[in-house]
């Protein structure tokens, strides 16, 4: 039976930033604050503890005061590669992944994942916002670690085509489809902080 206080969250932050003209996607604002502070906000009461991968501006992430890691593999392999480095360093049985980039994530996320898993027996739960799977937002077992290591030791990446290979949960957030949301490029985000600032 695994409880919050059991789990580690790993904030994704390792990318590319590609489709934001290679800026450092964590660190972009929004509404006054980096776009991993409201990640962090959202995730914290949720778990015991909290690691971020990153891959660059390591001091930057460090000054939000939790441990950063980085790819144990070189050349930006993925989010699996972050989630790998987590596995690497953590003592928790459970690891919750969340992206850096989805700054109104569930406040009920981790609950609803465990929930899922052991309903459905699973190694792996993984939120379904009612149209697509939410892959980054996934409560893993720690004892995947080695599976992990071989999957991307053979050349994959694909994170869904690695989870299929294990029992595998879907947690159903069909009533909150809007807190999936992923801020890719800056006009995202500036019509994400024109809807936060219009809420307010």
């Amino acid at each position: 039976m695994s409880t919050q206080s059991d789990i580690t969250a790993v904030i994704l932050a390792g990318g590319r930033g590609n489709r934001m003209g290679g800026k450092d996607k964590g660190l972009v604002m929004l509404s006054g604050k980096p776009l991993i502070q409201h990640v962090i906000n959202a995730i914290a009461p949720q778990v015991r503890h909290i690691v971020v991968n990153a891959n660059r501006n390591f001091s930057d992430y460090q000054d939000f005061g939790y441990r950063v890691i980085r790819d144990s593999m070189s050349n930006y392999q993925g989010p699996l590669a972050g989630i790998l480095a987590a596995m690497q360093c953590i003592t928790s049985p459970d690891l919750v992944t969340v992206p850096c980039d989805g700054p109104i994530l569930p406040d009920n996320l981790v609950q609803r994942l465990i929930s899922a898993r052991e309903a459905q027996s699973a190694d792996i739960s993984v939120a379904h916002d009612g149209t697509r799977l939410q892959p980054i937002y996934a409560l893993i077992s720690s004892h995947l670690r080695r599976s992990l290591q071989t999957y991307l030791n053979s050349g994959n990446r694909k994170t869904s085509l690695w989870y299929t290979q294990h029992q595998l949960a879907y947690a159903d957030f069909s009533d909150t489809p809007e807190t999936f949301i992923n801020v890719n490029t800056l006009e995202e985000r500036d019509r994400l902080q024109y809807e936060i600032g219009s809420h307010h």
